[in-house]
């Protein structure tokens, strides 16, 4: 059981001038973990002391980036089955006090919207379409074409509320909602772009892994074909590896947003967040 008062008596030595007794408590309260972080930012909120509000801040900080590197490791070893739930992990980082539930909720949401107005089995196409018609005519997504560089680009939560984002953000809800309709499609790690597959391997392709056609989530899920790959690779002066074809994994997408995220932060100068960043894609890399 943790004891209040020996917290809050702890918290006031925080701005002790001795290096060895600031040491000390920093530990004490470090090792508490998240128990340890309502007592400090209420002690912040009555603090007056600069140096003590820059300890406590730093030190929430710690605890809170300590749980999403844990969180991180626990999803990676873990096998990395659920996409989204490693996209609200890297949402934590920057906001800590995230409400997953309320995002899964909002998914849900445009779930249940595409899935009231599922009539019929209809073919991939009209799938597609009828999410399209959804996910950006009704729900009002777009692709962030203004702030292109935004670090707010990559944040579930932040592309949820006001809903514009890049490439990939908007990729993995458009999936996320595709799959818990029973409908196969995929995030594809194109260079210098993001895409979906539409994967039946029961139907016939031209493509090795039964992929139909593919989706571009950042320009209202315009259906396009192999061929524009080809030439988009072709313009890149890229090779035509099957890597730029065929579906990723989840481990592969979440490492695009960490490398997004460190150079949308390295533009802003923003040193500290980018060694932050590197650590945890470092986790996703061993």
């Amino acid at each position: 059981m943790i004891d209040p008062s020996e917290i809050n008596y702890l918290i006031k030595l925080l701005d002790d001038p001795d290096q060895e007794i600031f040491n000390h408590v920093h530990d004490k309260l470090f090792s508490l973990g998240s128990e340890a972080i309502d007592y400090l930012e209420n002690a912040f909120g009555e603090a007056f002391d600069p140096l003590l509000q820059e300890r406590i801040a730093d030190l929430v900080h710690e605890i809170q980036f300590t749980n999403v590197k844990n969180d991180l490791k626990l999803w990676y070893q873990g096998g990395a089955f659920d996409l989204l739930q490693g996209a609200l992990t890297i949402n934590k980082y920057q906001y800590p006090d995230l409400d997953e539930q309320k995002i899964i909720n909002q998914i849900e949401d445009i779930k249940r919207d595409v899935w009231l107005q599922m009539q019929y089995q209809g073919s991939p196409v009209e799938q597609v379409k009828l999410i399209n018609h959804i996910f950006y005519n009704i729900h009002g997504f777009s692709g962030n074409t203004t702030s292109h560089q935004d670090p707010q680009n990559s944040y579930i939560s932040q592309v949820l509320e006001s809903k514009k984002g890049n490439q990939i953000s908007l990729a993995i809800i458009y999936s996320t909602v595709a799959q818990k309709l029973d409908i196969p499609v995929y995030g594809v790690n194109l260079p210098q772009h993001f895409i979906l597959a539409y994967v039946d391997e029961t139907r016939e392709s031209e493509f090795e892994s039964g992929i139909l056609f593919y989706i571009n989530a950042f320009n209202k899920g315009l259906i396009f074909g192999r061929r524009d790959v080809d030439m988009f690779l072709k313009q890149l002066g890229l090779k035509a590896e099957s890597q730029f074809y065929e579906p990723c994994s989840n481990q592969d997408i979440i490492r695009r947003i960490l490398r997004n995220l460190i150079s949308a932060y390295e533009q802003l100068g923003s040193t500290d967040k980018v060694r932050e960043l590197n650590e945890l894609l470092e986790i996703v890399s061993e």
